[in-house]
């Protein structure tokens, strides 16, 4: 079956950075878009960035410039750099597969604190 499986979470300064991994198993990887999206305490959840089948990207515009997407179709994962990173970044960070139906990984926690 699909599994999501994020990693890389952690307490992290404002202006510092952190990578977040997500290694995915149960299907054909490179088939397949994959995105990060993120729920913050109180808030609904939001697409954070988006890779496509062919290595295309879109970000939200608040990670514009910050946040890098990449997908290593070898090692059946896709990653998150978050640079220069926020307070207002805090949030539980999930993998999403796309496809006829989505799957979600069980979420890695980011927290951006002096």
């Amino acid at each position: 079956q699909v599994q999501l499986v994020e990693s890389g979470g952690g307490l992290v300064q404002p202006g510092g950075s952190l990578r977040l991994s997500c290694a995915a198993s149960g299907f054909t990887f490179s088939n397949f878009a994959m995105s990060w999206h993120r729920q913050a305490p109180g808030k609904e959840r939001e697409l954070v960035a988006l890779i496509s089948d062919g290595g295309n990207t879109n970000y939200a515009n608040s990670v514009k410039g910050r946040f890098i997407i990449s997908r290593d179709n070898a090692k059946n994962t896709v990653y998150l750099q978050m640079n220069s990173l926020k307070p207002e970044d805090t949030a539980i960070y999930y993998c999403v597969k796309h496809g006829l139906r989505s799957y979600w990984g069980q979420g890695t926690q980011v927290t951006v604190s002096s």
